[in-house]
């Protein structure tokens, strides 16, 4: 099944998210390479492809896991969240209707 993983950046963790960048991306390579990643991306903090300063106020994926546990359990060790970029974290089952 799918399910949604809501990051939200604590304040002030713009560094730590850059720092901790290369490694989440590579957990996410891992969930390509499996054919289980639908979408994944940044939520910037201001209407910019490119936030500068301002930053970013989370993050979200989509994803297959094989329940809500096992997602819980990947975005619980991911850098992001081992690193301090994230303050909370939710994880959702979800529906694909369209496209």
């Amino acid at each position: 099944m799918l399910y949604v993983i809501l990051g939200r950046d604590a304040p002030g963790s713009l560094a730590k998210r850059r720092a901790a960048r290369p490694a989440h991306l590579e957990r996410l390579q891992a969930l390509v390479a499996d054919g289980r990643l639908l979408l994944a991306g940044p939520l910037p903090a201001v209407d910019a492809p490119d936030p500068g300063p301002a930053g970013f106020t989370g993050s979200l994926i989509v994803a297959e896991f094989e329940s809500q546990a096992a997602a819980r359990a990947w975005a619980e060790a991911d850098p992001y969240v081992t690193e301090g970029v994230f303050e909370r974290v939710e994880v959702l089952p979800y529906l694909k209707v369209l496209p």
